[in-house]
């Protein structure tokens, strides 16, 4: 499973390490995201993985 912000799609990211040395090397961030009850547009409750950003902006409907 992809882990994905349900709402606003939000992802890993790719870049590198870069020590004094300059020598690069490939890292990842990985997005910060709960797993959260939300109610969705059809008045469902569903379990899905939500970035903090997303709740904390108030763009979700937690149930």
């Amino acid at each position: 499973m992809a882990r994905k912000c349900y709402i606003t799609g939000l992802g890993s990211t790719f870049g590198n390490n870069r020590p004094h040395s300059l020598k690069a090397s490939r890292r990842k961030w990985k997005a910060n995201l709960q797993k959260v009850r939300i109610v969705d547009e059809k008045g469902r409750v569903k379990k899905v993985y939500v970035s903090t950003r997303a709740l904390r902006s108030g763009l979700v409907k937690r149930a």
